[in-house]
């Protein structure tokens, strides 16, 4: 396992929601909900950035996940080794991978992530940003070097 996937699940593992671990239960929860339990991103995002599991083990195949940014925050040049598959609840989230123009994702958007693009996000809204993400293998983060332009 790499470092970043092990500091990445270490603090995903803080964030677990708890009713979100029931297994054979239907599941709701806002993302503005007080009750979500928040805790920071690992050392390969900037301080600020927050994320909760909702189901799943990150571990594992098939764990969904809500990341939460400050607004102007950037999400530095990165990439997952799991396609992630994502839509954006609150906030205007500006979103470049490599290769392909940037995009800005509003309220109820849809974006699709392949796995080991790089890729990068900042938060272009007065709110926070909060998107739910669903990754098809294990959660990780990776740096990039070299940029995504």
């Amino acid at each position: 396992m790499t470092p970043a996937r092990v500091l990445f699940l270490a603090a995903a593992t803080l964030a677990t929601t708890a009713s979100a671990q029931t297994p054979g239960r239907p599941l709701h929860i806002a993302h503005d909900d007080p009750a979500v339990a928040w805790s920071g991103c690992p050392a390969v995002f900037p301080q600020g950035c927050e994320l909760t599991i909702l189901h799943g083990d990150p571990g594992q195949p098939g764990a969904d996940v809500m990341l939460r940014i400050a607004p102007g925050q950037t999400l530095p040049d990165h990439r997952h080794s799991s396609a992630e598959r994502m839509m954006l609840a609150a906030g205007l989230l500006a979103v470049k991978y490599r290769g392909v123009p940037e995009t800005t994702l509003r309220p109820g958007d849809y974006a699709y992530g392949p796995a080991n693009l790089p890729h990068r996000a900042t938060c272009v809204s007065d709110e926070p940003c909060v998107l739910f993400i669903a990754f098809n293998g294990p959660v990780d983060a990776v740096p990039v070097e070299g940029g995504v332009d």
